[in-house]
This record gives C-alpha cells, sequence and structure tokens, in this order.
C-alpha cells in the first residue's frame, strides 16, 4: 500500500518537518509505503513525481498555509490536516487509512 503526502506549514521551518518525520514513523510502524514532499522556506523538497502520486492509494496533505501545485492530486482521494493535528494523530489516522484502502 502505498500514499504520498505533502506538509507545509506557515514558517515553513519545523512543523514542517516533525509532520513528515511523524507521518513518515507511523507508516512504517504500519507497514505502509509512504513519499513526503515537504513545501517550506527551502522551497519545494523531495517532490512528488507524477508516478508517485498515480500510485498511490491516498493523498495526505498536512498544511497551515496553501500547498502549492495542488492540481496534481486531482481524481485522488485526499485527506486533508492541519500541521500540529497530524504531528499528534498520525497514527490513528494511518491506521485508518490503511484499513480504509486494504
Amino acid at each position: 500500500m502505498k500514499f504520498v503526502a505533502v506538509t507545509s506549514c506557515p514558517s515553513g521551518v519545523a512543523h514542517t518537518y516533525m509532520s513528515a518525520e511523524s507521518l513518515e514513523l507511523s507508516a512504517k510502524k504500519f507497514g505502509i509505503d509512504i513519499k513526503v514532499e515537504t513545501q517550506g522556506s527551502s522551497g519545494i523538497e523531495n517532490r512528488l513525481s507524477d508516478a508517485e502520486i498515480k500510485e498511490a492509494a491516498c493523498v495526505i496533505l498536512t498544511n497551515d498555509v496553501e500547498i502549492r501545485e495542488m492540481d496534481r492530486f486531482k481524481g485522488k482521494k485526499v485527506v486533508q490536516m492541519g500541521v500540529s493535528d497530524i504531528i499528534k494523530k498520525s497514527d490513528p489516522l494511518l491506521r485508518k487509512l490503511k484499513a480504509t484502502f486494504e
């Protein structure tokens, strides 16, 4: 099972990377393949490819500011959550998504 995610916070520093790490740790715990793109003060890092987006069962957006290039996700199942929420609730979210897409 594959998911992709994009994280972005107002300052584009700490919370962007904390939410990415939280998603990656939870995905590992539940046996989910995930790639997380960060959009922060350094621009877009770890950019999602068109193929990765196409293969993903779901797109997880964790953002408190606008995500750049949203048109890439048109037609995909999208789950959106605030950055602080995902840091605290990544385990329950990924557990639920895994059950939904199995």
